[in-house]
């Protein structure tokens, strides 16, 4: 039960204390999240960024639809996708696999020429839709590693793209923005949203069951 409670915790932050700062533990423990999170293939075709840095976090609120939040909170989070796959990043992800795995590169070659065929000849925005949909598991597992840990979270992707791109010069990594998630600890006089009950679709809407 732990894990629904502390997802019954959380809430999108509407305000955070520029004063309170997540410490480099906890701010490693949520990465960690969403970097065991499952992916497509065991591709992980995205990177998350993490800015702390002031200055730089105020050339990224050029973007923010909700500036004070990525002003104010501790680390601004960026989930960015691979702009598109490539054969040598397929290739990539599965050397390291087998060489980790202690077994001969190639092994899975019949399964990563098939992953080519597939991903290689999608349309640009249909390869990209994929690798962003891989993204959001990891997001939501960065959430409830946060909750987990108490500390707050807002998930993010009302913001300007070409901004985040441009600032953090993520074209020249072969990177796409596709989601940011602040996180800190919330302004609980100004973080409006804080008393009001948490609402969701109830159970017998949300859950189609075939038995």
């Amino acid at each position: 039960m732990a894990l629904l409670e502390d997802l019954n915790w959380r809430h999108a932050v509407k305000a955070y204390d520029p004063s309170k700062k997540v410490s480099q533990e906890n701010i490693d423990k949520i990465v960690e999240a969403a970097r065991l999170a499952p992916t497509s293939s065991g591709l992980q075709p995205f990177n998350v960024i993490v800015v702390e840095n002031q200055e730089l976090k105020e050339k990224l609120v050029k973007g923010a639809l909700n500036p004070e939040c990525m002003r104010d909170c501790s680390h601004v989070v960026i989930f960015a996708g691979w702009d598109r796959y490539t054969a040598e990043r397929i290739d990539k992800v599965y050397n390291h696999t087998t060489d980790e795995r202690g077994l001969e590169r190639g092994r899975f070659g019949s399964y990563t020429d098939k992953l080519k065929e597939i991903y290689l000849a999608q349309p640009a925005e249909e390869n990209f839709a994929h690798i962003a949909r891989q993204s959001y598991i990891a997001l939501g597992l960065a959430l409830g590693e946060a909750a987990e840990l108490r500390i707050d979270s807002t998930p993010v992707e009302g913001f300007n793209n070409a901004v985040v791109d441009e600032v953090l010069e993520l074209e020249r990594l072969g990177l796409k923005s596709i989601s940011l998630m602040y996180v800190g600890y919330a302004d609980t006089a100004n973080d409006w949203i804080a008393p009001m009950k948490k609402v969701r679709t109830p159970k017998d809407e949300f859950v189609i069951e075939f038995k």
